[in-house]
């Protein structure tokens, strides 16, 4: 419930903040790309310290060196935060981030499905739902991306 959490408290700030007078933050996509930074910073970290263990346990037995895995996974998700804090790499760092996201799935219906003691928010209807709205939020990024791209005139920068 966490990561739901950073997701929507930082879009909601940068939202706040674009109307507030930040004109950098005031597009929609800008605000969710910075709530998917607080997300994805909080969640990375979180594969090196006071929930490693927990993330090595979800590793499916079938895949290979779970430790790296967790290690990686957490690599990319910090790497893909800082880049979705610039207009020029935030599509790719958000669509890679969304396809990581499914990718990874499967690794949180093992732990809901092999664990009786979880709380509500990790079990597994829960855990879909928010995965839903992760990926749908980082998706979001590159399609709006891909519209202003096809509705900009000739010649316009595509930084945002």
């Amino acid at each position: 419930m966490a990561p739901l959490m950073f997701l929507i408290g930082g879009t909601l700030a940068g939202l706040v903040a674009g109307r507030s007078g930040v004109r950098r933050l005031r597009p929609w996509p800008v605000a969710v790309r910075g709530g998917l930074a607080l997300m994805f910073t909080v969640t990375g970290l979180a594969h090196f310290v006071g929930m490693r263990d927990e993330m090595i346990d979800m590793v499916p037995p079938a895949l290979p060196a779970p430790e790296f895995l967790v290690t990686a996974t957490g690599v990319l998700e910090l790497a893909g935060a800082a880049a979705l804090l610039r207009g020029r790499t935030a599509p790719w760092a958000a669509g890679g981030l969304g396809l990581m996201m499914i990718g990874m799935f499967p690794a949180n219906v093992h732990w809901a499905l092999s664990r009786s003691d979880l709380p509500w928010e990790d079990q597994l209807v829960p855990r879909t739902l928010m995965q839903v709205v992760f990926v749908a939020a980082a998706l979001s990024v590159p399609a709006q991306h891909l519209r202003a791209v096809r509705h900009r005139p000739a010649g316009t920068p595509t930084t945002a």
